[in-house]
């Protein structure tokens, strides 16, 4: 899939507060990164000399929903024609741990139903990731 056909959107719970949206971006902008490294770019360097890590290639809109908005497009993912996108979540049963282990342990004892989504970030071929997410207004 070229640059051009992928699409990747963060969809966050706008009843959040802004602490908790920005933190949210934040994991999942560096999960996504993780999981997709060919989408970010080569460092550049400036005309002073100053180099410029690499950043993502391709725009990353931000859109706003509510908690069972979040869910309800969770589910939808798990529908097999959405099979080929990606997606990560980021739940209160993760906010609430200090370390990772804590986070596995939390979750290996919390049902799918027992998390509330804080955000989801979803990559994948353009046509899908705007199928599910293309009448959500962005996060402003």
């Amino acid at each position: 899939m070229s640059e051009a056909e992928v699409k990747c959107v963060i969809v966050l719970d706008a009843e959040q507060v802004p602490g908790v949206r920005a933190n949210t971006a934040a994991i999942l902008g560096i999960s996504l990164g993780a999981r997709f490294p060919q989408l970010v770019g080569p460092d550049a360097r400036d005309a002073s000399g100053c180099l410029h890590p690499g950043i993502i290639t391709t725009p990353v809109p931000i859109l706003k929903s509510d908690g069972e908005g979040l869910r309800e497009l969770r589910a939808k993912l798990d529908e097999p024609k959405f099979q080929p996108v990606w997606k990560a979540d980021f739940s209160d049963v993760a906010q609430s741990c200090q370390t990772y282990p804590d986070y596995l342990a939390h979750a290996a004892v919390t049902a799918e139903a027992g998390h509330h989504y804080l955000g989801l970030v979803l990559c994948g071929e353009k046509k899908l990731v705007n199928k599910l997410t293309g009448s959500m207004p962005l996060l402003r």
